[in-house]
Formats: structure tokens, sequence, C-alpha cells
């Protein structure tokens, strides 16, 4: 059954998601609010919010979960040409990777930007202003692409403790979106974070490396590395890039 949240209504365990065979797998509960406590109880459980406007929170679990292990993240031929050329000219031929520096920016152009198979977005007005409230308390990151001096692709993450939870991305221009996320694979294990959530399964991101675990094995890991100390800088530096682009 499923339950409905009120303020005082703790989440579930995912253990409670309706099941494979449910018209909603994965969903764990409905209501409550977007705080900022409520996402940090969250996703120390693994689970997240995902819903379209009109329709009340819904908090999601799935099983299995689409995760990135940093170390098998695949760069294209293509990809590496960009990121090789881009490592060559730096921000005097036009490109940049920052983090942190445009967030609210970043979740917005996320906004602009269905999921596969959606016709709308599920970033509605009230997740953009909770994890840019998040964001100012150090849990939620950008990484961004600007091209001649333009934003022009890039994602923002949650961070807790070791554990990235990645969120959504865009691109305006070519390779944009991929730039930024080979940018934070790069800087994540140079800061030691072994996995990227990822939460649904794509064929892009399946693509780039990316594979389903178990619910189990997800949450297993979340106990690894959610208590592990906080990263709170992510500066960018290029010196990253020799893990994923090797001489």
């Amino acid at each position: 059954m499923l339950t409905w949240l009120d303020e005082r209504t703790p989440l579930p365990s995912p253990a409670e998601a309706l099941a494979a065979d449910s018209e909603a797998p994965g969903l764990v509960a409905a209501g409550g609010r977007l705080t900022v406590a409520r996402l940090e109880e969250a996703y120390r459980k693994g689970i997240f919010p995902w819903y379209s406007p009109g329709q009340p929170v819904l908090w999601w679990s799935p099983d299995p979960r689409m995760v990135l292990p940093t170390p098998e993240f695949r760069l294209s031929h293509s990809l590496k040409k960009t990121l090789r050329r881009f490592l060559r000219t730096g921000p005097a031929g036009g490109c940049e990777i920052r983090f942190d520096s445009a967030l609210r920016r970043v979740i917005e152009s996320c906004a602009l930007t269905p999921r596969a198979g959606q016709d709308g977005t599920w970033i509605v007005p009230a997740v953009v202003e909770a994890y840019a409230e998040w964001h100012a308390r150090g849990r939620v990151h950008s990484a961004e692409t600007w091209i001649d001096g333009e934003l022009a692709g890039g994602l923002y993450f949650v961070c807790i403790g070791r554990m990235v939870f990645g969120e959504s991305m865009f691109s305006h221009r070519p390779d944009a979106s991929k730039m930024a996320l080979a940018a934070l694979v790069a800087a994540c294990r140079a800061r030691g974070v072994p996995l990227i959530d990822c939460q649904q399964n794509t064929g892009h991101l399946a693509s780039l490396g990316a594979r389903e675990v178990p619910r189990a094995a997800f949450e297993a890991h979340l106990v690894r590395t959610l208590g592990e100390p906080a990263i709170a800088d992510w500066t960018y530096d290029e010196t990253h890039w020799r893990g994923l682009l090797p001489d």
C-alpha cells in the first residue's frame, strides 16, 4: 500500500516501493513538500523525487538502479578528440569548464530538456527552488561547459559524503553536456568517488558505461559512502583529466 506523507511522516524504507509488476514500479511514497530536510532524508535512503506539474510530489527508489562506476566511464573517439583539443587550447580557445558558477541557470536549462520518453519536464518550479536552497547549504553542485563566454551545457548533482547523485543535464552545443559529465567523472576519480547514481536506465547513459545494479547493492554502497568525509571543494582542476585521457 502506498504511503501518503504529511509534514511529520517519515519516508518509508525503499523495500516498501511498489513492485515491478505494478503500474508505478519503484514508487515509494507520495505527498509532502520539497524541503531541504526532506531531500536530505530521501537521498540518504536512496529515494529521489520525480513528478510532473499538477501531481503531488512522488518519491522513487527503482529496482534495479542505474549507476555509473567512475572507472568504467567510456569516452567515444569523437569526444576524446574534442577534449584533447580543449586541453590544448584552454580558455583561450573559447571553451572552459566550471563548477558551481551558475547552478540555478543549469537547473533551469535542464528543466527545458525533457527526459527521454517524456513530453514535459519533471523539474517544476518547486524543484528549482528546493535544489537551489540545498545548493546554498553545500549539497547540490553543477558542472558546466562554457563556450565563447556562454553556458553551452552542463549538469547538476547532489553530493553527500563520497556519494554523488546525478540529476539532470542539458546541452545547447554539440558535446557540451558530455564534456561536463566527463569533467564530473574526472573530478570524482580525483576525489575518491567510485560511483555516480544515474537513477533510471537510458540508452545514452548505458553508452557511457552506466549499468543497472540491484537496489540492495545500491543501498549497500550508500551505507559505505554516505558517512565518509564530505567533499566541500569541487573546484575545476585541469590535472584531473589525466585519468581519462592518458598520454
